[in-house]
């Protein structure tokens, strides 16, 4: 080990940024949909080593440039790797392929700056042993908490999903937020590094081995102790499956034969149906034989929660969810935090061809978030699309929701749904609420205020999901208070790393 270890620290130039550019490429597959998370583990030492062999002498220039050139070159081939598939919505706005190319490259090379700088500040506390360790992992914490708040999207792929494939790991998100466990996933999976330098071996790993036994112990004793539920609602979320190139007609005959469907072996009546994100691509004011159909479709007895257009008095187009009975619109919410894209609009990239979108318009983000207020005095918190993937957007959940629904639209691969469900199932963990997922043609699915996924639907399956989804009343810590608490618990490493710095650069003086 030691011998790799120092292969690594002398790395210099091309071959040192390749290094930390397969790292972190290598890291990415502890995301989803491979969920290794044994590949942190192999990635992080080599970051570790590599920024062991940074010269300390120079000025400012020469000393912390490659430090950011590390973190850079390894956030780059993580984002790269893990969200590749982000440029193939562009094919659908342009004909050029090196449009399509400038998304999928520039977006990890602008999010990559963020682990540069998480790389920067852990080695301006570096020293010795475990102190460099929590250094780097008070770094990317700060990294993370950062990057929430960011434009939409950019808090995609944070490095503590990647910690938390299985719900007993996803919650102690409650007391430190997304930022607390990424610092946590990253001091765990740097501690191997210490192998390689022999220095406080047996410390590094009994405090690692502390921290994860605190982890695990913590999501055993709450999901032993999730509460009864107070109500139970039948839900019935449609994902039609009919492929990016369907027409609308074809589209909409599905969504009305999958929601008249009887129910499914053992299901009740349902009270709620769920539709994707912009299902209909149309303003329903301007189509009112959509709008009495739909109606019609929904009845008394039941709400449909579906995406569509919404069009103000001065002509602005908003991505919106609206609520329909047997009594038509009863309540609607527009999307507030839309993706930017490459020409600083908001391209709309998922409806039909037959949306009454003009070519090249864009949306506009709402004004604000609100709940829907539905006829049976039930409470729904949407969350459009890509909103699900910012950290700490539950925040704003008011004690009265009883469920989160995220209609989306259909992320470019598969593995695009499923880094999106499992940003899902944390904020459902966040706000203490079940969330529903709604995508056209998968993973759509149903996930408790544990984070637990209680039933879904495999991809490219045509089909409907029905669930008796259990209501618990929010009883998380997570509110505007948790966002400094996350920050205290990153701010622990940051304070053990400064002591050990200064103790031992003290210690070099009286030697």
């Amino acid at each position: 080990m030691e011998d790799l270890a120092g292969r690594f620290i002398l790395l210099w130039g091309w071959p040192r940024r390749g290094a930390a550019f397969l790292a972190g490429a290598g890291a990415s597959l502890a995301l989803p949909p491979l969920d290794f998370p044994a590949a942190f583990f192999l990635a992080f030492p080599v970051l570790v080593w590599l920024l062991d062999g940074q010269p300390d002498t120079g000025g400012p220039f020469a000393r912390f440039l490659p430090a950011f050139s590390a973190g850079w070159w390894f956030g780059f081939g993580y984002f790269l790797a893990s969200a590749w598939w982000i440029g193939i919505p562009f094919r659908i706005t342009t004909e050029s392929i090196w449009a399509v190319l400038l998304a999928t490259v520039a977006v990890p090379a602008l999010l990559a700056l963020f682990y540069g700088a998480a790389t920067l500040v852990a080695r301006s506390l570096w020293s010795d042993g475990v102190g460099r360790i929590a250094a780097l992992a008070f770094g990317f914490g700060l990294a993370e908490w950062l990057r929430s708040f960011v434009p939409i999207g950019s808090a995609w792929n944070v490095v503590g999903y990647a910690a938390m494939p299985v719900p007993v790991l996803m919650q102690l998100t409650e007391l430190i937020g997304i930022a607390g466990v990424s610092a946590l996933a990253v001091f765990v999976s740097s501690v191997p590094a210490l192998l390689g330098t022999r220095t406080q071996v047996t410390a590094g790993f009994a405090l690692a081995c502390i921290l994860v036994a605190i982890q695990a112990g913590y999501g055993y004793y709450r999901l032993a102790g999730t509460p009864a539920p107070s109500d139970v609602v039948n839900v019935r979320i449609v994902q039609p499956a009919s492929g990016a190139q369907a027409d609308f007609d074809e589209l909409f005959r599905a969504y009305l034969d999958l929601s008249t469907a009887p129910p499914s072996e053992n299901g009740r009546p349902t009270a709620l149906l769920i539709w994707p994100e912009l299902a209909i691509p149309f303003v329903l004011a301007d189509r009112p034989d959509l709008l009495s159909t739909l109606a019609a479709l929904a009845g008394s007895q039941r709400t449909l929660i579906t995406g569509a257009l919404r069009k103000d008095d001065e002509g602005h187009f908003y991505n919106s969810v609206v609520a329909i009975t047997g009594k038509g619109i009863i309540d609607a919410s527009d999307k507030v935090r839309l993706p930017p894209a490459i020409d600083g609009s908001f391209l709309n990239f998922g409806t039909s061809q037959d949306s009454a979108l003009p070519p090249g318009k864009g949306f506009r983000p709402g004004a604000a978030r609100r709940p829907l207020s539905l006829a049976e005095g039930m409470t729904l918190l949407p969350l459009i699309g890509t909103e699900v993937a910012s950290p700490g957007i539950a925040e704003s959940v008011h004690q009265s929701v009883d469920i989160i629904v995220n209609p989306a639209l259909q992320p470019a691969t598969a593995a695009g749904a499923k880094q999106h469900l499992r940003q899902a199932q944390l904020r459902a963990l966040e706000a203490g609420l079940p969330i529903v997922v709604a995508f056209p043609d998968g993973f759509s699915a149903a996930i408790d205020a544990r984070g637990r996924i209680l039933a879904g639907l495999a991809n490219n399956v045509r089909g409907y999901l029905d669930v008796s989804l259990p209501l618990t009343k929010s009883n998380v810590l997570w509110n505007r208070s948790i966002v400094p608490a996350g920050l205290v618990f990153c701010g622990v490493f940051g304070l053990f790393a400064l002591l050990i710095m200064v103790r031992s650069r003290i210690c070099v003086r009286r030697n």
